[in-house]
């Protein structure tokens, strides 16, 4: 089957991920950053309150050293992928960037901790941040970020077991920008290259 062959989904044709991927189409096809995120957020937390994003187990194995990305979805056509991170206990991101692309991102199962800032100074290739909020996002919670607000952490909230989230991107992002805090309040930027790991 096609549609399984391009979601990554093997031979499964699952009739809830074939509807998520025809609405996920549908929020692109508005072709607005604003309208298509609140869409795409809308889908995956109905969908996932509905119990109607059941993913095959490989993506609730957590890797021992950092969080896994696996492909869930990639449209060449509209030009926009899903992918699954899995998030054993006390795994998280540094602050981060998207590479100017907007994202919504939808958590699937267990608890995610999400920091929000926003960049106040770009000065001689150093950066300030200043905290824009604090999310401790449950299953069926999702959120945007549509740049140039795109700067966040991220952190499994549970100490003991995996925490598995859906990212839909509007572009192909093979790598963010990491920021790294210095004694002066200021923070490096640092180029990360983004990997799959199926």
């Amino acid at each position: 089957m096609e549609m399984a062959k391009k979601a990554g989904l093997e031979a499964s044709p699952d009739p809830d991920l074939a509807e998520l991927i025809r609405q996920l189409d549908h929020a692109v096809d508005l072709g607005d950053a604003q309208r298509t995120t609140a869409a795409v957020k809308r889908t995956l937390s109905d969908m996932i309150r509905a119990d109607r994003i059941r993913l095959p187990g490989r993506y609730f194995e957590a890797l021992p050293d950092t969080y896994a990305r696996r492909m869930l979805h990639r449209d060449e056509k509209r030009g926009y992928n899903a992918i699954v991170m899995t998030w054993g206990p006390g795994q998280g991101t540094m602050l981060h960037d998207h590479a100017g692309i907007w994202c919504v991102e939808g958590v699937v199962s267990g608890e995610l901790e999400v920091v929000q800032y926003e960049m106040t100074d770009d000065t001689g290739g150093r950066y300030r941040f200043a905290p824009r909020g604090r999310v401790h996002a449950l299953a069926g919670a999702s959120g945007a970020l549509i740049p140039p607000f795109e700067y966040h952490i991220l952190r499994n909230a549970l100490p003991d077991r995996v925490t598995v989230t859906l990212h839909v991107y509007g572009g192909e992002m093979t790598h963010c920008h990491l920021f790294e805090p210095s004694a002066d309040g200021t923070y490096a930027r640092i180029e990360k290259p983004l990997v799959l790991n199926d």
